[in-house]
């Protein structure tokens, strides 16, 4: 019976620490960025380089940053940017839109995906900060 309880014990303690290992975190998000920054911008006055600005990211349908030229396979993915469609994308992007001009070999690291999605998707259209 002791076996019984502490394995029911274990078995509940790993699945509510699951979660916190887990968890997201925007300033290691921020950190992961800088593989970004030679192509994207994000942030108030943020602009359109190599890649384009990705201000309000979350709930942006691809292809429609103002003022970027798009490839057609961007434009035309049907992709609402979420979370679980960026953690998809993020890992291989050519795998998720074949035809993409994003030269990405993507990042593999879960948790590397986690805090850069929490960085990005905190910010609104205008680059500022969700409150």
């Amino acid at each position: 019976m002791k076996k019984l309880t502490f394995g029911a014990l274990m078995i509940l303690t790993v699945t509510a620490t699951a979660p916190a290992a887990m968890a997201q975190d925007a300033a290691a998000g921020k950190t992961s960025f800088n593989k970004c920054l030679a192509c994207h911008a994000i942030g108030e006055g943020a602009k359109n380089k190599v890649g384009p600005e990705l201000n309000g990211l979350d709930g942006r349908k691809s292809g429609t940053a103002p003022d970027y030229s798009y490839s057609d396979a961007n434009k035309n993915s049907g992709i609402t940017w979420g979370e679980a469609v960026f953690k998809e994308y993020i890992k291989d992007p050519k795998a998720k839109i074949p035809g993409t001009k994003m030269a990405f070999a993507g990042i593999k690291n879960e948790k590397e995906i986690n805090d850069l999605w929490a960085y990005v998707s905190q910010f609104d259209k205008d680059g500022k900060i969700k409150k």
